[in-house]
């Protein structure tokens, strides 16, 4: 199953949803014996960054990919942006437009979308693959490390974001291909796939209207329910890949946190940064690839 380093995106389309316009790919046939898998993106990114993995999977399974409501090519409303809003999204993409349930597979943010329908949409998810997931685990007696976006961010930053001028000259700053192509430098191991290509799929979204205000929303919102109790609500299959390099997140720490909460999970450890399945592709493909060959027998398709 491998991947050219150079793939070209598939065509998208559109669905309404709540009025607003949600942008998703669609590649590979359905097939009665395996679930579709829909992929997520991360805060900043798109379904471009699964380009990759659209190309290799759909060789095997239905894939979808989507764009999360105010990111990539999907509209921007000056919402309230939070793990809730990007569950419902979800679940009701998969209800209308896939039809049954999927293997969900999300990196960093889009982990944490992808994990809050899992638990609590679960007539949604066949099962679940998470990638350098992120989201807020519950402080109980301060030794849980803090959501690695946030922590990222740093202190000073959040209060910024509570200032809408702050707010976007701090957006208008980061969104410069520049910064985008330094940050991407830190979060993956491998330089090379930092490609021009990639710094402009990250850059493009931020020129659209509305683009600083889910910036600072996703920041100033309510992070949503811990990750402890979504993984003790949750019953599907769970298959975990970290990238081991990742700065933004200790791997093998936050792995052992999902482990203690969910013990009946896989997991691999990958030499690579925060995007595994961008870095690595062939790698990530043929590990989600095996393992939903392997669990087909505990998926239905009610």
């Amino acid at each position: 199953m491998q991947v050219a380093s150079t793939v070209a995106p598939v065509l998208g389309q559109y669905w309404q949803w709540r009025q607003q316009s949600i942008h998703y790919v669609k590649a590979g046939t359905r097939q009665p014996q395996r679930p579709p898998l829909l992929l997520i993106h991360g805060f900043g990114a798109s379904t471009d960054h699964w380009r990759k993995n659209v190309a290799g999977l759909s060789e095997t399974f239905e894939v979808w990919a989507i764009d999360l409501l105010g990111f990539g090519r999907s509209a921007k409303p000056d919402w309230q942006y939070s793990g809730n809003l990007w569950r419902d999204q979800l679940h009701d993409f998969i209800d209308q437009v896939i039809g049954q349930p999927v293997v969900l597979v999300g990196n960093s943010l889009g982990g944490y979308a992808a994990l809050c329908v899992a638990a609590q949409r679960p007539q949604s998810a066949a099962g679940l693959v998470l990638i350098n997931s992120a989201g807020p685990f519950t402080d109980i007696q301060g030794t849980t490390k803090p959501d690695p976006m946030r922590e990222v961010m740093g202190k000073v930053v959040q209060t910024l974001f509570r200032q809408d001028w702050a707010s976007f000259l701090l957006f208008q700053y980061i969104r410069q291909k520049s910064i985008i192509r330094r940050t991407l430098e830190q979060v993956y191991l491998d330089q090379s796939a930092v490609t021009d290509q990639l710094v402009e799929d990250i850059y493009r979204p931020s020129c659209d209207p509305g683009a600083a205000r889910v910036f600072a929303s996703v920041f100033r919102t309510s992070q949503g329910e811990k990750v402890d109790v979504l993984l003790r609500q949750l019953t599907c299959p769970l298959l975990m890949l970290w990238g081991e390099a990742d700065p933004w997140i200790n791997a093998r720490e936050r792995g052992a946190r999902f482990r203690r909460y969910h013990p009946q999970l896989t997991e691999y450890y990958l030499r690579a940064g925060h995007c595994p399945h961008d870095e690595i592709p062939n790698q990530v493909n043929d590990l989600i690839h095996s393992w939903v060959l392997k669990c087909t027998g505990s998926f239905t398709n009610d």
